[in-house]
């Protein structure tokens, strides 16, 4: 019972709203008015109901689960040879489009209509039968309101992105991100580090191959990491207990022995410093409140009457008592503000003795940043014979890594690839690759660590560089003159 209930929808999950090739990613809330390929619609009856479920939207935005209706096609379907007389002059539609909303007014299903508009249809049945699938493939799709809801995985998010928002992901095309995945080696109980820009995507994919067991750490630019991708996945709050992040701005201090969190903003001093300052204006506040109680009451003429009088003190007691609680709300927010700077600060510190390890079991890198330096930089921390993969747009400075890598040595097995994907329409008599291709998935360059010498490191790919080609021109004059 507990498998089934958790591929239920609930109230709350992150789920995914799917027509045709169409993807959007949702919250479940009840009466939370949805807009999703000009259909707006509320998911309260979607609850409880199985992920993968086909749904119909009724009047009043009101979500049925689809029945399967058997097309009783026993009839010979007239045909038309081929569709050179038929001339797209807007005339062969009876139906107008006043009809057709008034059809949609009395609560006539898509269906009917479509049926309704083929009936009316002067040249249906002189097309051919390819022709009329696909006239009525089209109509269907305008006029039946059928919403399927999925639950969220990378292949659906991935594709949901790169066809939507392909800039969010730098244009990181499925295929390539499942490259990715096999490349990096990414399993569960595996210790991985991972500087992506790619709206939390790729963490999400990472994550997801991982199960939960293992331990991760983000690298991020910025103030902090970005997980909108992430939270879209749905993932269980087990799964952010291994999750670590860590700063770029810090990864220079960490390698040369002089990391500290002293220079964070985070700074418990400098709360220490607001604290007393705020301490010490409520302290002038009160000496002025007190003045302003004192002074009314020595200087009251004596033609005010005792009601007034209890007014006045009534009025200036609230007063005490309004700012009295604003000055604690304000230690409060400082507190609070204290308690989340030292809990960044104690998450900092874990993630970097968890980089000074310096046996990560692999690297991705997917940024909208040069990769030579970030590599360079994190395959420090990468423990020997693990792999690493960098995902770039563009295979200019993925070039330069490459190089620049071979120079460096302590790397083998550099591969540098592009993925190629053509997506076929598979349909009886008429299967053939789609017009719409993908032009490019982006580059790969992955390889293996091995033992880097620093000592002779240098020294030693220096000498080989040098040797390289006088050795062989050596040998060709050796047995010239022999």
């Amino acid at each position: 019972m507990e498998g089934g209930s958790s591929a239920r929808i609930r109230e709350g999950d992150c789920a995914v709203l799917k027509r045709d090739e169409v993807f959007k990613a949702v919250s479940v809330l009840r009466r939370r008015k949805i807009i999703f390929e000009k259909q707006w619609f509320y998911l309260d009856n979607a609850i409880g109901h199985i992920y993968g479920t086909t749904f119909e939207v009724t009047s009043g935005g009101n979500l049925q689960p689809k029945q399967e209706v058997e097309e009783t096609t026993t009839e010979t379907k007239e045909a038309g040879t081929d569709n050179r007389n038929i001339v797209d002059d807007g005339k062969s539609q009876k139906l107008t489009h006043d009809d057709i909303k008034a059809l949609k007014d009395k609560g006539i299903k898509g269906q009917e209509i479509v049926q309704q508009l083929i009936e009316n249809s002067t040249t249906f049945r002189d097309k051919t039968e390819f022709a009329q699938d696909k006239y009525i493939k089209k109509k269907k799709k305008k006029y039946e309101a059928v919403i399927t809801i999925v639950k969220p995985s990378t292949r659906i998010l991935s594709t949901m992105y790169y066809a939507r928002e392909p800039g969010k992901i730098i244009h990181l095309r499925y295929d390539t991100l499942a490259q990715m995945l096999t490349l990096g080696n990414i399993h569960a109980g595996n210790k991985m580090i991972v500087m992506e820009t790619c709206a939390g995507l790729v963490l999400g994919a990472v994550m997801e191959r991982m199960g939960g067991y293992g331990s991760i750490i983000q690298m991020y630019p910025g103030g902090g990491p970005v997980r909108a991708a992430t939270s879209c996945f749905g993932f269980p709050k087990p799964f952010f207990d291994n999750l670590h992040e860590f700063p770029l701005s810090k990864v220079q201090s960490l390698l040369s022995g002089t990391f500290t969190t002293e220079t964070l903003p985070a700074d418990p001093e400098e709360n220490a410093l607001l604290e007393e300052e705020s301490n010490g204006l409520s302290e002038e506040k009160q000496t002025s409140l007190q003045e302003t109680e004192e002074e009314p009451a020595t200087e009251a003429p004596m033609e005010i009457s005792t009601t007034e009088e209890q007014d006045t003190m009534d009025v200036n007691a609230e007063d005490v008592e309004f700012k009295g609680n604003k000055e604690k709300e304000n230690k409060e927010n400082v507190r609070e503000k204290q308690i989340k700077q030292w809990e960044r600060r104690k998450k900092l510190k874990e993630a970097a003795a968890l980089l000074r390890e310096k046996n990560a079991d692999g690297l991705i890198v997917a940024s909208k940043f040069h990769p030579t330096p970030l590599l360079l930089s994190l395959l420090e921390f990468v423990a020997p014979s693990r792999p690493f993969v960098v995902y770039c747009q563009y295979k200019e400075p993925l070039l330069e890594c490459y190089t620049k890598l071979r120079e460096r040595g302590g790397v083998i097995n550099l591969k540098l690839s592009e993925t190629w994907l053509r997506n076929y329409q598979v349909l009886p008599d008429r299967s053939h690759p789609k017009l719409t291709m993908s032009g490019g998935g982006g580059y790969l360059l992955s390889g293996i660590t091995v033992v880097l010498e620093k000592g002779k490191s240098d020294s030693s790919n220096s000498e080989a560089l040098k040797m390289e080609e006088p050795s062989s021109k050596r040998c060709k004059l050796q047995d010239l003159f022999c």
